[in-house]
């Protein structure tokens, strides 16, 4: 044979290679992450020097006139007698400016470790971090309904937070799992969020004695030294809106903030029922009752990394059902923001809120209204991002995925507009000229992957050929994406000797006490 003929078909076998390589690598699965948002937009700012100074006012008002109450907690009432402030049975009366003076030693950023370092979260400044759905017993789908939540479905939306772009975060109770025991469900959350994603993840909040697992399996994750040293956990802390700090939660926020963990200190409020109707009232009572609870965080560990909270909704004053979506509660959003930024603090609000039962036209707007409301809010930290359905009640799989393809807007609006040479785009204008088009010009061809945001879930293909493969509406869209995405997953490595403590950890603690499943 000779060399030529020899060459050629050994070039034909490394072309027909370089082909099947190509082909493997467009169908190979793609483990895409987006850093967290750093905004280059300005905040939307609705409360001028005066009113932020009267509800400033009203609030240190009502922590000296009024007081909260520290529900079963003699501890809590001690510390507040030590620091200054008046105890009348439970009730806990704050001097004007001594809640202030306290929270003057949390930080104003943090850092949030993962498991991989790459995943790192920093709260707090100009950044915003988003977390999906928290904490609802049911979860619905389009094959088996509305049904309540197991820890197979809890395990599923940590791996479809693990394969989201957009997600930065991987919560906390995505779902409540009812099929495990109340008492041992929050040890196989802590550690399906441990072992099945490498994000950031939220400790459990329910009983003090679970903060505790939540600390000592982070410990086994990460080495004792790291946690004692690092902020690992970001954890949800609620005020018993209006005025009330009960003994659970904030027996909670006391292991986390001695072990150096961050806590969301948010009051919990459906105005007109555990908060005025006006839209100053409640930044009044959301403030006051924020001050009081990081306040007390601090008396607990100076220093302890806290975010300040706003969870605000209205209610349908006909039904008495709560609302989402809604104006009143987006001025409540922006203005909390201007607050917290006052009191130098990270600020959580926000998210894909709904008061739908299914992933339809209402979720859609109500959704939209309240993520891109926490965008111009300056929000840093935002829970429910994705998955919430009718009230929270429920995590729905197609809204989940809906919802996370699209925070990639809230990333490109954050992007602000590019003035640099390119962003102009002068050469481009000079080279297509009256009458022409952009197609094909070289700055269209330098720029075209990613000059637009690019949705992996809606349909904009033409109608013809939208029919000619089943006229799918969104919600078909979706479920398609749920199975292709939980196909797909890949857990992340995770060290052999790690894994085995973890689970000898949890095996231990739930050998230890009998089910209990209230």
């Amino acid at each position: 044979m000779a060399d030529s003929e020899q060459a050629e078909r050994v070039g034909r076998r490394a072309r027909g290679g370089g082909g099947a390589a190509r082909r493997a690598e467009r169908t190979a699965v793609r483990m895409e992450f987006a850093r967290y948002i750093t905004r280059n937009i300005p905040d939307m700012e609705i409360l001028n020097e005066e009113a932020l100074q009267i509800i400033e006012h009203n609030a240190e008002t009502v922590l000296e006139e009024i007081g909260v109450n520290f529900v079963e907690n003699p501890a809590a009432l001690d510390l507040w007698r030590e620091a200054g402030a008046d105890i009348d049975g439970e009730r806990v009366r704050i001097p004007r400016g001594l809640a202030r003076k306290l929270c003057a030693t949390a930080p104003s950023q943090f850092t949030q470790h993962a498991r991989n370092p790459e995943r790192n979260v920093e709260i707090g400044g100009r950044n915003l971090v988003l977390a999906p759905v928290y904490g609802p017993p049911f979860v619905r789908d389009n094959q088996g309904g509305r049904r309540y939540a197991t820890i197979t479905d809890f395990r599923n939306f940590v791996k479809l937070g693990q394969m989201s772009k957009w997600l930065h975060h991987s919560g906390g109770t995505v779902c409540e799992p009812t099929d495990v025991a109340v008492n041992k469900r929050h040890l196989d959350m802590l550690h399906a969020h441990m072992t099945l994603a490498d994000k950031p993840y939220m400790g459990s909040v329910t009983e003090p004695s679970r903060a505790a697992d939540s600390v000592e399996m982070s410990k086994i994750l990460f080495g004792s030294d790291f946690v004692d040293q690092n902020t690992v956990m970001t954890s949800l802390i609620n005020i018993n809106s209006p005025l009330t700090f009960d003994a659970t939660m904030m027996g909670a926020l006391e292991v986390y903030a001695r072990a150096n963990q961050a806590c969301i200190i948010s009051p919990f409020i459906v105005g007109g029922a555990m908060a005025p109707v006006s839209v100053a009232g409640t930044l009044t009572q959301v403030l006051a009752e924020v001050l009081a609870g990081v306040a007390y965080s601090q008396l607990i560990r100076p220093g302890a990394p806290v975010i300040f909270g706003a969870f605000v909704t209205s209610i349908d004053m006909n039904s008495g059902a709560p609302t989402f979506g809604t104006p009143e509660a987006s001025l409540i959003t922006l203005g909390a923001g201007q607050l917290a930024r006052r009191l130098n603090l990270p600020y959580r609000s926000a998210g894909g809120f709904t008061g739908s039962k299914l992933p339809d036209a209402q979720a859609a707007y109500e959704s939209a209204n309240t993520l891109n409301n926490g965008l111009y809010a300056g929000v840093n930290f935002m829970l429910h991002a994705c998955g919430w359905l009718e009230g929270g009640l429920v995590s729905s799989y197609e809204k989940y995925v809906m919802d996370a393809d699209q925070l990639g807007i809230l990333h490109r609006l954050a992007q602000g507009v590019d003035v640099s040479e390119n962003g102009q785009g002068m050469d481009a204008i000079r080279e297509v000229g009256p009458g022409g088009h952009y197609l094909g010009c070289a700055h269209t061809q330098a720029n075209f992957k990613e000059a637009f945001w690019r949705t992996n879930l809606l349909d904009y293909r033409p109608f013809e050929t939208w029919e000619e493969q089943g006229a799918p509406d969104t919600m078909a869209l979706a479920e398609k994406r749920v199975a292709k995405m939980l196909g797909d997953y890949q857990p992340p490595a995770l060290d052999p000797g790690i894994a085995e403590a973890l689970s000898d950890y949890v095996a231990r603690r739930k050998a230890a006490e009998p089910d209990a499943f209230m």
